[in-house]
């Protein structure tokens, strides 16, 4: 076995510098994921049909193709129909928190549907604004059973966030590719980089993990 991870030493603040850039398109897809599914969620338990209608096929287009066709069409068909040259960063949010979305939406709907239909009724019995409703009854409650599986999400998004090194994206997955094309040794920093994703997602599982405990401490 000819392994020799010396040969990669000098490049390793180049590739550690891909953890920021990874874990920022990944924080910004995050928080639009989770917006853009919450709405979609009330829009499925929503009583207007046309609302669940939207809600259920918009989740069943992004759950259903992949998310590298996903970001193709986004990075490549944008400045093809409108003209504007979409960057990686901006094209790796979109494809990320759109898809996200769909399979947060699940996560929050199941979140709802699962707190006590009596809480509801009681609010409604009182008079009390359904947007009131859901924003200072239902919704908290609901964050707090669906947290471990928005954790999963999380970790489930960096570790497929390498996905973006296939336009261009200089993530970690792309230094790597970089440092292998420079060194013409592509083992050593797949394994360096292999290593890293595999700390910043037991990490997640650890910070996940102790948020729950003290939510349950909590209750």
């Amino acid at each position: 076995m000819n392994l020799d991870f010396t040969q990669i030493v000098p490049y390793i603040p180049f590739i550690l510098k891909g953890i920021w850039v990874t874990l920022k398109f990944v924080v910004f897809s995050i928080i639009f994921g989770f917006v853009l599914g919450t709405i979609l969620a009330l829009f499925k338990i929503s009583r207007n049909k046309a609302l669940n209608f939207l809600g259920d096929a918009y989740t069943s287009i992004f759950r259903g193709t992949p998310l590298i066709l996903q970001l193709m069409l986004i990075y490549f068909a944008i400045p093809q129909l409108t003209g504007y040259d979409i960057s990686p960063f901006l094209s790796s949010i979109l494809a990320f928190g759109l898809n996200s979305s769909a399979y947060v939406s699940e996560i929050i709907r199941a979140g709802i549907q699962a707190v006590d239909k009596g809480q509801t009724e009681a609010a409604q019995a009182l008079g009390v604004p359904y947007r009131l409703m859901m924003k200072d009854l239902i919704l908290p409650q609901a964050l707090k059973n669906i947290l471990p599986a928005l954790m999963n999400e999380f970790i489930t998004l960096t570790k497929e966030s390498a996905i973006v090194s296939t336009i261009g994206y200089l993530d970690l997955m792309r230094r790597a590719q970089v440092v292998g094309a420079d060194t013409y040794r592509n083992f050593e920093p797949l394994i360096f980089v292999g290593l890293i994703y595999w700390i910043l997602v037991m990490g997640l599982t650890l910070a996940g993990k102790r948020v729950e405990r003290r939510m349950k401490f909590s209750d």
